[in-house]
């Protein structure tokens, strides 16, 4: 009788387990790919490179934090109001306590604007002279879906205190998005990932809990022209104005020919909406509403650095007609409408914004 050939099953999970030493060593972690791009331009100094250093480390405290949040019970609201009058979430201080005493401690930036502090945080270091970067931050974006197990995020924007300023001071922060020098996000999800751009292309790295690094997992971002999917809060249709209400009537029309109808997939943390667009296509719309004429997002925080990594990702955003980018802004808390995403889909709907 032969002796028995049946193969024992292939365990995936052993599969994944059995990483070589030589396949961890062939991964480029964040910093050594900042350290490999400071030459390409004037910007990315070594004092640059610690800036994005101190972000991904705080980044990486408010994923631990996240990971254990169920069971450390700091799910919740704080029963305060924030300064956009938002119920505050208990994540949401603890995330601006850690960006914050990261970007302190780090010693690079002057200056602190986030969404959950009214007034700009003036840094003081402990070094010669105070650092020249000034950071914009949504330290948690979508944190009212935190206790849902939904995917949330962090949104930063950096830019560079203009030469001869002197002390600085919330006008300074006061640039539009044209002047960022570095801009990024970090989504907290079934992995974590650190989306950034410098102004020259969109890359993105995944935190390795094994070693406790972001190693490059998406080079070279590149948003596809054209998408299959939008994003809205269709709830609000009614109060939407008439050319937007036809655009998302156009999309939903049956037309084998025209790829339509499109799929809506809205999760409700734009980091999250965002992310996804970016990596498959499509476009993201938090338009102008009877109730909120300005829109609701954050120009500083959210619009100006996601505007300016769909720019460098190949896709484009504006606020239904001017360019995010270019939009002066008057105060740190200012909102907008914004419409980001895949290039022809934005054309698209510009033409029906337009009546065309």
């Amino acid at each position: 009788m032969r002796g028995d050939t049946t193969k024992a099953p292939i365990n995936k999970f052993t599969m994944l387990s059995e990483v070589t030493s030589q396949e961890i060593g062939d991964l480029k972690t964040l910093e050594q790919f900042i350290i490999e791009r400071q030459e390409e331009h004037e910007h990315s100094t070594g004092s640059f490179s610690r800036l994005i250093r101190d972000l991904s480390v705080a980044a990486k405290i408010v994923n631990w934090h996240m990971r254990r949040g169920g069971i450390n019970n700091i799910f919740g609201t704080t029963g305060e109001i924030n300064v956009h009058g938002e119920v505050q979430q208990v994540m949401d201080l603890l995330a601006h306590k850690e960006f914050v005493r990261a970007l302190r401690r780090g010693g690079e930036c002057c200056l602190i604007g986030s969404e959950e502090h009214s007034e700009a945080i003036p840094i003081a270091t402990n070094g010669d002279s105070d650092g020249d970067y000034i950071v914009l931050l949504d330290p948690l974006d979508g944190s009212s879906n935190i206790e849902v197990n939904v995917s949330v995020g962090t949104i930063f924007s950096i830019y560079r205190l203009p030469a001869g300023w002197g002390t600085p001071t919330v006008e300074a922060a006061l640039q539009p998005g044209v002047k960022q020098i570095g801009a990024g996000y970090v989504v907290y999800g079934s992995s974590t990932i650190l989306v950034y751009t410098t102004g020259h292309g969109v890359n993105g790295f995944t935190l390795d809990p094994s070693i406790g690094e972001f190693v490059l997992s998406h080079p070279n971002i590149r948003i596809p022209d054209d998408g299959k999917m939008y994003s809205i809060n269709e709830g609000n249709y009614n109060s939407f104005e008439p050319g937007l209400r036809r655009y998302i009537k156009w999309m939903q029309t049956e037309n084998s020919e025209q790829n339509l109808p499109l799929s809506t997939r809205y999760i409700g943390s734009f980091v999250a909406d965002f992310h996804r667009n970016l990596l498959k296509g499509g476009l993201y719309m938090y338009p102008s509403t009877r109730n909120n004429r300005n829109g609701k997002l954050r120009l500083m925080y959210e619009a100006n650095p996601l505007a300016f990594i769909a720019e460098q990702a190949g896709g484009g955003a504006t606020d239904g007609h001017n360019r995010i980018l270019e939009i002066t802004p008057e105060k740190l808390h200012q909102r907008t409408p914004l419409y980001i995403g895949s290039k022809l889909m934005l054309d698209k709907a510009h033409s029906f914004l337009r009546g065309d």
